[in-house]
């Protein structure tokens, strides 16, 4: 018998919500105010900064009280805090795990120490090499939680926040772990706006997913998480995920790939595709992949379900856009107060339909979401409620 996955309210914070609650009215409002223009080097962007006081860090680490990835990842877990000492106290610490999905991946900790040394000549003192890695912000979890499970980092670009969702899911199943804490986080770095902006991939105009008008992405920043058990925790349950790495380009999309991992995620979950709802589209505004995306829907479904893009509301977070979309989906099905409304200028491309979700669309049971990433790294969840 498959083992069934549930999982908790979600712990989030991103620039059109400091919580769960927040997060979910900016998507029912189409809420954009979130999304401003600031300068960098001396070119202007539009992006999603988390403003306002974060925590002071948790100091279970060196080096980790000055890292702005650690204070918004600190400042979504201390949401999660009652649910975590509840899986340690069933489970045991042992048996508790973390799954983390980032793409900025260590640049902030290098920048800031190589600054102090090409400034002074000399690195800050109890500056280590490893608090530049990839897994460092994984280790900063369990350590906080004090819970000595598997400490895993998927590093999928913007698919990894979704992709420690399925990696979670995978080593509760495996029996490895009772319960794990998994989900996403990321900043708007210098070298995360440069690499974009070099793509020419940055708009500085509001985010226009798949109307004929988009000119790119608004880059955002935010964690979310969530506590997953085989125990049920809450009323709604990850039915089913898929995967596929297509390897079609380096940051060129298919349309092939993700309607693999779509068609996994619905044969896993054991449904039929007409059951979804709701479908919370990757639709970053860049003319590719919104392309591509559409033409992946339409090769899956016959008549896609009511759909949008909440990266108009969020930003693109990047590694964790898995994750905070999960947790919009999460929302919808639990609170039962609507979709999450597409924001765009309503033209439609011929060349990238879709069926966009508006206000007063009924709640529904079944959410998908979707999280397609640079080299064909293409992750499908699907999320259900309780009846």
């Amino acid at each position: 018998m498959k083992k069934k996955i549930y999982l908790s309210a979600p712990a989030l914070i991103c620039c059109a919500g400091r919580n769960r609650n927040e997060l979910y009215d900016s998507c029912l409002k189409g809420n954009q105010n979130g999304l401003v223009i600031h300068e960098y080097n001396g070119d202007k962007f539009r992006v999603g900064l988390i403003e306002g006081k974060l925590p002071e860090g948790c100091h279970v680490l060196p080096y980790s009280d000055n890292s702005k990835i650690l204070k918004i990842i600190d400042a979504a877990l201390e949401q999660l805090t009652a649910e975590a000492e509840k899986a340690v106290l069933k489970y045991g610490r042992d048996k508790i795990g973390v799954c983390f999905g980032s793409c900025e991946n260590g640049s902030e900790a290098s920048l800031m120490a190589h600054n102090v040394f090409f400034t002074g000549g000399k690195f800050p003192q109890g500056y280590d090499l490893s608090f530049q890695s990839a897994s460092f912000p994984a280790e900063y979890i369990s350590r906080k939680f004090n819970i000595t499970g598997p400490c895993i980092t998927a590093a999928a670009a913007c698919a990894s926040g979704a992709s420690a969702i399925v990696r979670g899911a995978e080593l509760i199943k495996a029996g490895i772990c009772g319960a794990v804490i998994a989900g996403g986080a990321d900043i708007v770095s210098q070298t995360v706006i440069t690499g974009f902006n070099v793509l020419e991939a940055v708009s500085m105009d509001l985010c226009n997913p798949f109307s004929k008008n988009r000119k790119g992405i608004n880059l955002g920043e935010g964690a979310a998480f969530f506590v997953l058990d085989s125990q049920e925790i809450s009323g709604i349950e990850l039915l089913g995920y898929g995967e596929s790495s297509d390897a079609y380009h380096m940051t060129a999309p298919s349309a092939e790939g993700p309607a693999w991992a779509m068609n996994a995620a619905i044969i896993d979950a054991g449904i039929n595709k007409e059951q979804i709802g709701y479908i919370n589209l990757h639709g970053t505004g860049t003319h590719l992949n919104d392309k591509a995306e559409s033409l992946a829907l339409r090769t899956v479904f016959k008549n896609p379900p009511p759909a949008s893009s909440t990266k108009p509301v969020t930003g693109h977070t990047l590694g964790a856009a898995g994750a905070l979309e999960t947790a919009i989906c999460w929302m919808a099905l639990n609170e039962r107060k609507g979709l999450p409304v597409h924001c765009w200028d309503g033209v439609f491309d011929e060349d990238a339909p879709i069926n966009p979700a508006v206000s007063g669309h009924e709640p529904t049971s079944i959410c998908m979401t979707n999280s397609f990433a640079f080299g064909g790294c293409n992750v499908s969840l699907i999320l259900g409620r309780i009846e």
